[in-house]
């Protein structure tokens, strides 16, 4: 891959951190789980959906704010709690989920949330870090007295990497969209299912 300004690419600067994010999110599940698990308190991820699902509905007020539906608050203290509350309720329902799913519906919902996480993570954490990296790239090439068609060659796979990410709001409301309806059905089904005894 073509390298980016002082030797580092866009995906090694940008895109690796975020997927470094995302692992840390799997990685945090997994542990909570195994002390979950160690001190016999498997009972309490059974009902840390109910907070998790709770938290991801907080944080759409940011989507209120943004629409101006809200208009009390600063946008960026809405994004802020925004990512925090989904962060956090992300990891109450893959605690939640375990490994311990058994039918399809849980496994599409918790899919949908995965991806759902992933593409507010793109959105959020890497277009505006990516587009400055990119720019930074430019001004820099163009000091070193390139041309426009040599800045261009440069930056290349930096800015098919960027173009992609733009297409995330493509994917973030369908799948925000089929999250919230699988989940609502696993809900549903819970509370006709469940043993009210």
């Amino acid at each position: 891959m073509v390298t980016g300004v002082q030797g580092s690419s866009l995906f090694s600067k940008e895109v690796a951190p975020f997927l470094g994010m995302f692992a840390g999110l799997v990685i945090a599940t997994i542990l909570f789980d195994a002390l979950l698990h160690l001190f016999n308190l498997v009972w309490v991820g059974r009902y840390l959906g109910i907070p998790g699902t709770i938290f991801i509905l907080l944080s759409f007020m940011y989507s209120l704010r943004k629409r101006k539906i809200i208009i009390l608050g600063s946008p960026k203290t809405f994004l802020t709690v925004h990512q925090i509350m989904t962060l956090s309720g992300a990891l109450m329902v893959l605690v939640h989920a375990g490994i311990h799913v058994y039918a399809v519906l849980p496994w599409l919902a918790l899919v949908a949330m995965l991806v759902n996480v992933i593409s507010g993570l793109t959105g959020q954490f890497l277009l505006a870090r990516s587009r400055r990296h990119i720019e930074k790239g430019k001004v820099d090439y163009a000091k070193q007295g390139l041309s426009a068609e040599a800045i261009e060659k440069k930056l290349f796979w930096d800015a098919t990497t960027f173009n992609l990410m733009k297409k995330w709001r493509a994917i973030h409301l369908p799948i925000t969209l089929a999250f919230a309806v699988a989940s609502l059905v696993h809900i549903l089904s819970i509370f006709l299912f469940w043993q009210w005894r």
